[in-house]
């Protein structure tokens, strides 16, 4: 099977981008599942229903979020009631939502978990003894693991942590895709983060002088989305369902 992962969508030009690019990602790469990352899919940051149903529309089959899973009120409404919509699963107890959700492929079924790491971001559960607090109720080889977090240490090591237990561990947030794309232990697709979907020539999608002003000036500024062309990032990885093994993982980008 193939597995279609898009990095960090931003903003309403992302969504759009990757609107029009989308049929033709599935056909070129012959795609059976898709996962979004759409925790900046709306405009201004996070999400909303309007941006989870446009990403769901144009053919994710779930739609993983991180740190901005809250960001907009809008999304209050969203997760309770979207099987296919995640934030992180080690929030703390009683957080609305999930973190977890399983797709029905008949007769295969494939897991996708999302997780966000500490270092540098907010205090949640230690992701390295939650996951294993997920996996075991999975019952499923095939996992897909969406790992939202800022340090490429943890992230590196979250992948050896997993490797042989997951299909993929695909790092998401930082919204550069780096190059080290590789398949751990023999079984276990990672990269250390899959990249953005937006503005390319922008600071992490926003207006590149906004950003530079906030440095330069430590003053606040509001953010607002680039305007310039946008690229696409993400990754296709190919597994055996039967196994879970994963067999490839490629980096996709385009313009």
């Amino acid at each position: 099977m193939n597995l279609l992962f898009i990095g960090d969508v931003v903003g309403q030009s992302g969504c759009d981008f990757l609107e029009s690019r989308m049929y033709q990602l599935k056909r070129e790469y012959d795609i059976d599942v898709t996962v979004i990352n759409g925790e900046n899919s709306a405009q201004g940051n996070g999400i909303t229903p309007q941006s989870y149903r446009q990403l769901i529309n144009m053919g994710a089959d779930v739609v993983t979020t991180g740190n901005h899973s809250f960001r907009r009120r809008e999304a209050a409404e969203l997760y309770d009631d979207n099987e296919a919509l995640l934030r992180p699963a080690n929030y703390p107890d009683g957080v609305m939502g999930h973190g977890v959700t399983c797709i029905d492929m008949c007769p295969y079924k494939i897991a996708v978990v999302n997780i966000m790491g500490t270092m540098y971001m907010e205090a949640v559960e230690n992701p390295f003894n939650y996951v294993d607090k997920v996996l075991a109720d999975i019952d499923t080889p095939n996992i897909i693991v969406d790992f939202h977090a800022e340090a490429t240490s943890e992230k590196k090591a979250m992948g050896f942590y997993l490797q042989g237990r997951c299909t993929a561990v695909l790092g998401t947030h930082t919204h550069v895709q780096t190059s080290d794309e590789t398949i751990l232990g023999g079984h276990t697709a990672y990269i250390t983060d899959v990249g953005m979907t937006g503005a390319e020539l922008s600071v992490l999608g926003v207006e590149s002088d906004i950003v530079i002003n906030k440095f330069k000036y430590l003053t606040p500024v509001k953010f607002e989305e680039s305007k310039k062309p946008c690229f696409l990032n993400g990754v296709v990885v190919q597994f055996d369902e039967k196994s879970g093994k994963a067999t490839n993982i490629k980096r996709v980008i385009k313009r």
